[in-house]
């Protein structure tokens, strides 16, 4: 587990940085409500149609089958656990995978030019020195706050140790993948539009 001194918290999906100029990433900050009546029909649709929307939260294949596999779930919160102990026992491998999975999130436009060479480089250093890219949640902070906090989050884990910073990106990836959860089992999951959860798209 990583130290208790990384408070983050909806998240930014990762941030790889695009070749073009004038791109840079920052998480969303929608919250959308959940509705346990969201987990009759998550628990009785097909296997494959379940693990397509699970990976959308986090790409680790193991991680989305085992969701999966051992449905049903009597609740949101019982659902919320079994994710994150399927998160905290991702192999290195894993990780990996899921990390590489990860998009960018922009910023909007005005922010471009302000943000771009300070974000741009933060990104590149961290990718340099970890090999992967820089995931962090940002629930405890406004859209405002975002970019401050990205770029300190970056220049602050810089210095960690690959192994550490290992332990800190799967902690981050759990709390992002369980913000997406939640949001695909509100009002405007696949679960919402789906008139028979048992008859795949």
């Amino acid at each position: 587990m990583p130290s208790t001194s990384h408070r983050r918290g909806p998240t930014l999906p990762s941030h790889r940085l695009p070749r073009l100029p004038g791109q840079v990433a920052l998480p969303e900050q929608k919250s959308v409500p959940s509705s346990p009546a969201r987990l009759e029909p998550f628990n009785s649709a097909p296997a494959d149609f379940v693990v397509r929307a699970l990976l959308t939260c986090c790409r680790s294949l193991r991680w989305a089958h085992r969701l999966a596999d051992h449905r049903p779930y009597p609740d949101l919160d019982a659902f919320l656990a079994a994710a994150d102990e399927a998160a905290y026992d991702l192999t290195p491998a894993d990780l990996t995978e899921a990390l590489a999975g990860e998009s960018l999130t922009l910023l909007p436009d005005g922010a471009y030019s302000a943000a771009h060479t300070a974000l741009s480089a933060a990104h590149a250093a961290y990718e340099s020195r970890f090999g992967h890219v820089f995931v962090i949640c940002l629930d405890d902070f406004s859209p405002a706050e975002s970019l401050d906090q990205v770029l300190v989050g970056i220049r602050s884990r810089l210095t960690n140790d690959p192994e550490e910073e290992r332990l800190v990106a799967a902690e981050e990836l759990r709390r992002l993948a369980r913000g997406r959860l939640t949001r695909l089992l509100g009002d405007e999951g696949p679960w919402a539009v789906r008139n028979s959860p048992n008859v795949p798209d």
